[in-house]
């Protein structure tokens, strides 16, 4: 079901929807079911079913793109700027809603828990969307990410794609590891752990089973974080 709400501001402001995905929502799916594609996702699942195996309750994908990992991971709703991303999604059974993480159309203590796979690199204002993700939690709710390193291989290379003017990545921010812990920690946020993957090179072959390891490793390209909500971090901006 494809929801379009969430289209004004919370406090009465116009939501500006980003395209930067909208011409490319299909051949950017489509890559997901190619060798390169299928491999790296199911590292980066594997990453994090291994810090939330079952995430229980009502779950929100802030950035949900075009479903897959909402899907797999059985998240049954999200909201991302991108309606034809959207389409996708809604054909895969999420529940969408057309917005932004810094102005979520949802009301306080909505979630048991919310996920960001892979959108933390593309949030415009990262504390604000944060924050917001903390008003819409329920107390104790679970905060799941999954991030790209900024001085991983896979990061280095991102950025290099940055650089040359790639029509994705040039919005894209690649933080470190201690910028992203400081920053979620300051927002009402207690660090509960984290694992890591994606150990090859970016142009080597892929592992054929995909390696996990606990905590927080300087060789991966891809690392999961998992927060519980402990403080009141759910202030609404004026």
């Amino acid at each position: 079901m494809l929801c379009l709400r969430g289209l004004a501001g919370n406090a009465g402001r116009e939501i500006r929807l980003e395209p930067v995905f909208d011409p490319i929502a299909e051949s950017y799916d489509r890559w997901y079911d190619t060798f390169e594609g299928q491999s790296i996702f199911t590292a980066e699942v594997k990453c994090l079913r291994s810090l939330c195996a079952h995430l229980q309750g009502r779950w929100l994908e802030v950035g949900v793109g075009t479903g897959r990992f909402a899907s797999i991971l059985r998240v049954t709703r999200g909201i991302d700027p991108s309606i034809p991303m959207l389409k996708i999604a809604a054909e895969r059974g999420i529940m969408t809603y057309a917005g932004l993480a810094e102005d979520l159309p949802f009301q306080e203590d909505s979630f048991n828990g919310v996920l960001l796979a892979l959108a933390f690199c593309f949030l415009a204002d990262s504390g604000r969307a944060l924050k917001e993700c903390g008003r819409v939690m329920r107390p104790r709710g679970s905060l799941l990410l999954g991030v790209i390193p900024a001085h991983s291989r896979w990061g280095r290379m991102y950025e290099r794609k940055k650089a040359e003017g790639h029509r994705v990545y040039a919005s894209a921010r690649f933080p470190n590891i201690p910028e992203i812990m400081a920053l979620i920690q300051n927002t009402g946020f207690t660090f509960r752990g984290a694992a890591s993957t994606l150990f090859w090179n970016p142009k080597e072959r892929p592992e054929r089973e995909p390696r996990v390891e606990t905590g927080i490793s300087s060789d991966a390209g891809f690392v999961g974080l998992l927060f519980d909500r402990t403080n009141d971090c759910g202030e609404r901006f004026p």
